[in-house]
C-alpha cells in the first residue's frame, strides 16, 4: 500500500476528528444543562410537598407557580434530550465518515477513491449538528423566557 495514499486519508480524516471533539464539548454542555434542570425539578417537587403540608390561602398561588415551573422544566428537559440525540447521531455519522475514508484507501491499492457515502455521512452529520445547535438555542431562549425578575420595592423617604 502506498504511504502517500495512507497519508492523504489521514489528512482527510483529521477534520472530521476535530469536529468530533467539538461535538463532544457540546454534549458536555447539554449534559450539564440537563443536570441543572433535573436538580431544579427535584427542588420544586420538594417545595410542592412542603406547600401541600402547609395548606393556606397563599400556598395555593405558590403551588400554581411551582406546577408551572415543573411544566417549563419538563419542556426544557425534552428539548435538551432531543438535542442530545441529534448530537449523538452527528457523532456516529462523523465516526462513520472517518471509517469510510480509511476504507476508501484499501479498496483500490495506490488510489484514493471516495465513495458517495463519505459525502452523505459527512453532510448528514452537519445537518444533525446544526439541528442540535438550533435546539440548544431554543432551550436557552425558552429558559430565559420562563424566568421573570421582579424588583424588590423599597420604601423611599422623601
Amino acid at each position: 500500500m502506498d504511504l502517500n495514499i495512507i497519508s492523504e486519508a489521514i489528512k482527510l480524516a483529521t477534520a472530521p476528528v476535530f469536529l468530533l471533539t467539538g461535538v463532544g464539548g457540546i454534549l458536555n454542555v447539554l449534559g450539564n444543562r440537563l443536570g441543572r434542570v433535573i436538580d431544579r425539578a427535584r427542588l420544586v417537587q420538594n417545595f410542592i410537598e412542603e406547600a401541600m403540608d402547609n395548606r393556606s390561602a397563599s400556598s395555593s398561588a405558590r403551588l400554581e407557580r411551582y406546577y408551572q415551573e415543573l411544566v417549563a422544566l419538563e419542556r426544557r428537559k425534552n428539548i435538551i434530550n432531543i438535542a442530545t440525540a441529534f448530537l449523538v447521531l452527528s457523532a456516529v455519522l462523523i465516526a462513520m465518515t472517518v471509517i469510510e475514508l480509511f476504507f476508501s484507501v484499501s479498496i483500490e491499492p495506490g488510489k484514493l477513491s471516495l465513495s458517495n457515502w463519505v459525502a452523505i455521512t459527512f453532510v448528514s452529520s452537519f445537518i444533525s449538528l446544526v439541528s442540535a445547535c438550533v435546539l440548544y438555542f431554543i432551550e436557552i431562549l425558552y429558559a430565559s423566557n420562563t424566568i421573570t425578575f421582579h424588583p424588590i420595592a423599597q420604601n423611599k423617604v422623601h
